[in-house]
């Protein structure tokens, strides 16, 4: 079934693409869930999911309700130690981008 809902238009999805350098510090491993969990306590936070691709390219997606949201995310103080902290030892390139939804579809199969 179709489903457009018109409240969740506003939502801000950012696409983070990265690599990390080939000597990364073991400290990335420790900073990353606690940014993942700072995300989550951030106002308008929806979710956000972490794949890796098999030639090393990591992607995160993450949605939050509206810009408001997303801006403050960015904003945090905690996180943009952490991306300085990136951008001198982790990563050897990164892309962001910031999208807002235009639309959604949804489908899901019965379990029958």
């Amino acid at each position: 079934m179709l489903h457009i809902a018109p409240q969740e238009i506003a939502m801000i999805v950012t696409v983070f693409r990265s690599r990390l350098k080939a000597d990364a510090h073991a400290d990335y491993f420790d900073l990353a869930p606690q940014m993942s969990a700072l995300a989550q306590t951030m106002p308008g936070y929806i979710s956000h999911k972490v794949f890796r691709a098999e030639d090393g390219e990591r992607v995160i997606i993450v949605e939050f309700e509206d810009e408001a949201g997303q801006r403050e995310w960015s904003l945090n103080v905690l996180h943009v130690s952490a991306k300085k902290q990136g951008r001198a030892n982790f990563y050897a390139e990164y892309n962001v981008k910031v999208c807002q939804v235009l639309r959604e579809s949804r489908f899901k199969a019965d379990d029958s």
